[in-house]
């Protein structure tokens, strides 16, 4: 979990990621919302590429000038980019889809409107070669998050990017490797063997997820825009500097509320009520959670539009 200093290129690096961010996401953004109000088209901009930016100013690591075809930075790391900014709404009344900055649905006036917030990462794996170069021979998975910090309270002014990384062949990231064979193994193969013609989905990591937390990734940064419709402003809460040795990381602490009644009742038992309340607070630690297993929860689905190793 060391990164290789010989592929560190890029320095200054948090000014770049100020700079980048307001150009090339939060600009262009504001003034999507402008002509969106007028064309009634999403403002979203998609986080793939302008995300492989932010991967590249996170880690000092140049990208290997291959689109989507090879490596996603020098060093030979793959990023991954989940939005959940400007998701499509649906009216509960009428179905109809509505946008995440209208107040009412278009076709029928109802304020009666569901707020989607389940956009995630993909992840295709298709051979056991395509296994074989995710688990061992990428160094460094980096998973890049836009969302909404006050999603609950519907506030859609402020957004939040955050950069978390998994390292596929260190222990501490064993589950990650886990929940990949699994996929591969009993869902995409047994599928392709039962309907040859229909490709399985990817394999789904939800953001905040019990899979997620149980393969305990470390963020290296986070960010809060605010005022983000009209006059943006970036505030830096969080950034790892590319050369520190990511061990010295304390994973994301996971939170109780992702346990189940049967896996709680585990874990107290484990660690006692003492820590066990603490952890109702400060979320589960790495050492914590090693008292549970992973869920069964791969079920085959077929997938339902196009998809292509490198899509974002």
């Amino acid at each position: 979990m060391t990164p290789d200093g010989v592929h560190i290129s890029i320095l200054d690096n948090l000014a770049h990621i100020k700079k980048m961010m307001m150009e090339l996401i939060l600009l262009p953004r504001r003034d999507l919302v402008k002509w969106a109000k007028f064309t009634k088209q999403t403002p979203n901009i998609k986080i793939g590429y302008p995300g492989q930016h932010l991967a590249s100013l996170v880690t000092g690591v140049e990208g290997s000038r291959t689109g989507a075809r090879g490596h996603d930075l020098n060093d030979g790391s793959e990023v991954k980019s989940c939005s959940r900014v400007d998701q499509l709404d649906k009216c509960k009344d009428c179905k109809a889809a509505v946008a995440r900055l209208e107040t009412i649905c278009p076709d029928c006036s109802s304020m009666n409107i569901t707020r989607n917030n389940d956009s995630k990462w993909l992840f295709t794996v298709k051979s056991d070669e395509e296994l074989a170069t995710l688990l061992d021979r990428v160094p460094r998975v980096v998973l890049i998050l836009s969302d909404y910090p006050n999603f609950d309270k519907k506030d859609w002014t402020a957004l939040r990017f955050q950069v978390f990384e998994i390292w596929p062949r260190h222990p501490r990231h064993v589950n990650f490797r886990r929940i990949m064979k699994n996929y591969f193994r009993n869902i995409y193969m047994p599928h392709i063997e039962r309907s040859p013609t229909r490709t399985p989905a990817p394999k789904n990591l939800w953001p905040y997820s019990f899979q997620f937390f149980m393969c305990n990734p470390v963020r290296t940064f986070q960010c809060i825009a605010s005022n983000a419709i009209s006059d943006p402003h970036i505030d830096i809460l969080e950034y790892v500097d590319p050369l520190t040795d990511r061990r010295t990381l304390k994973p994301m602490p996971m939170p109780i509320s992702k346990l189940t009644r049967g896996e709680k009742g585990l874990i107290r038992s484990c660690i006692g009520d003492y820590a066990y309340h603490v952890a109702e607070m400060n979320g589960l630690d790495e050492e914590q959670r090693l008292a549970m297993d992973l869920r069964d929860t791969d079920h085959a689905s077929p997938q339902t539009r196009s998809y292509r190793r490198g899509s974002r």
